[in-house]
């Protein structure tokens, strides 16, 4: 059997590969190397700028299974018939770390998941929390650089962190989920993955219904202590990479029964929560789990750049029968992802294999751009309406219309009964076991501990108190028994 010819990127055979052109023996290399001078300069440029966020991440393909008729609540078509069978790819992330962090960290997950439906691409871009940090797009920029290496020390501070929580007490639930058991996963395929954001789903009859996604792990759910992930990170910083590979290759694919809460859209006005703020969940006691159907990983990417780091998620991009909510983050993201893809990946970032559709062929009049590719045949025409055949709108909206009201302005969300930024809080401290309510204590001083300024660690305890006296009052004594050692 013959080899196979090694080639430049023109396609021209290539004589030697292991030595430069050059004036002569021992004399300096020439510039006519094509050759070399190609090598270098893709070389050069190799590396793509990281996400801000989500840097550290790891991918597979799979399919997502319906088990249950939720045709009442959305003519979804991917949903519409219980068996049917969709690809997937699934990223799972970390946030704040860069794309050389270790895996075992403290720190949410993303949990971004690409469905290649026969109406187009839906992405549904989630965490391993069901809720976040802060409510309004507005703040997120800040958040972010509170959270990363301070542009100074060049490393993450606690004085960051803690001061931005300190002035954001909204973000008091979400930082009782990261400082508990759940805030370091064994690995990705025993954690939980949430939507978090609130979306909408419509039916064929046009009635709409508010939703929230719970991807809950077949595995059990798994975590690690700090110490145990202390000795981890340093032994294998890519503990939770290899652990998700070696599990599928070996035939062990992790899966998540997908469940929902569904709200009529006529409750959302009346419900004592703000329904659209990604800050609180809605209890199950009001809005029990529905099961829809079955995530399954069955193959790993067979190359990590191409298909995981260049691999784009959008939360605008929805199907029939799916739409956005009111919530203020989701409406930012839904902006910003894909803004974020275009800086990274460019503007045809969507003709990628990984991005494109696979059920169906994306038909539109985008053209142009770095790596263009997308001419859509010979004489196509570039603008609409034409005279030319070309592809035309369905008048069909995805979802059904929310309704409006007021006047433009920076307004804040509108209030609800049990709308504080502590209840959900303090309820979540108080289903927690007592050994867990000690982990938690622990883990939040240990942190806090390490602030310098005595006002900031004050307002970050106030808000523990404000969640549950007695976890406000053991957060308080940890820290000041860590600070008088």
């Amino acid at each position: 059997m013959s080899k196979r010819v090694l080639t430049t990127e023109s396609g021209a055979p290539v004589a030697d590969n292991q030595n430069s052109a050059s004036a002569g023996i021992g004399g300096p290399l020439l510039l006519q190397d094509q050759h070399l001078l190609e090598k270098l300069a893709r070389f050069n440029r190799e590396r793509i700028p990281e996400r801000v966020v989500h840097a550290r991440g790891s991918g597979a393909y799979g399919y997502f299974e319906v088990t249950d008729d939720v045709t009442g609540f959305t003519h979804a078509d991917f949903l519409n018939t219980v068996g049917k069978r969709t690809e997937v790819f699934l990223r799972f992330s970390t946030v704040a770390d860069s794309l050389g962090g270790a895996d075992a960290v403290r720190d949410p997950r993303g949990f971004a998941v690409k469905f290649y439906t026969e109406q187009g691409n839906y992405d549904l871009v989630g965490n391993n929390t069901p809720v976040f940090f802060v409510k309004d797009p507005i703040k997120f920029p800040d958040f972010i650089h509170s959270q990363k290496r301070d542009p100074f020390t060049g490393r993450q501070e606690p004085d960051n962190v803690w001061d931005f929580w300190a002035h954001s007490p909204e973000a008091t639930h979400q930082v009782t989920w990261l400082m508990g058991d759940r805030g370091i996963p064994a690995s990705y395929r025993h954690m939980n993955g949430y939507g978090s954001h609130t979306y909408q789903w419509t039916n064929a009859a046009g009635e709409a219904f508010f939703v929230k996604y719970h991807f809950k792990t077949n595995q059990g759910v798994r975590s690690l202590s700090s110490d145990q992930a202390a000795e981890l990170a340093g032994k294998n910083p890519n503990s939770h990479q290899t652990d998700l590979l070696q599990a599928i290759e070996r035939g062990v694919n992790p899966s998540w029964t997908l469940h929902v809460q569904l709200m009529p859209a006529a409750d959302a006005a009346e419900y004592r929560f703000n329904p659209f703020d990604v800050t609180k969940v809605w209890p199950h006691r009001d809005y029990p789990l529905q099961r829809v159907g079955r995530l399954v990983l069955d193959r790993n990417p067979d190359n990590v750049f191409a298909e995981v780091e260049q691999a784009a998620f959008s939360p605008n991009n929805f199907v029939p029968g799916i739409g956005p909510s009111p919530d203020k983050m989701l409406q930012g993201r839904l902006f910003a992802y894909a803004d974020a893809h275009r800086y990274r990946l460019g503007v045809n970032h969507t003709l990628l294999a990984v991005n494109a559709p696979k059920a169906t062929t994306a038909q539109n009049y985008g053209r142009d751009g770095f790596m263009a590719s997308n001419s859509q045949g010979r004489a196509a025409k570039n603008y609409e309406p034409n005279s030319y055949d070309g592809p035309t709108e369905t008048g069909r909206a995805l979802s059904a219309p929310l309704s409006v009201t007021g006047y433009t302005g920076t307004h804040e969300a509108p209030q609800h009964t049990k709308d504080d930024d502590f209840y959900q809080a303090g309820e979540l401290y108080r289903l927690m076991s007592p050994e867990e309510r000690s982990r938690l204590v622990a883990n939040i001083a240990g942190g806090l501990a390490q602030v310098s300024r005595d006002d900031v660690i004050e307002k970050n305890l106030a808000h523990f108190h404000a969640a549950d006296p007695e976890y406000g009052r053991r957060v308080e004594e940890a820290v000041h028994a860590l600070r008088e050692d």
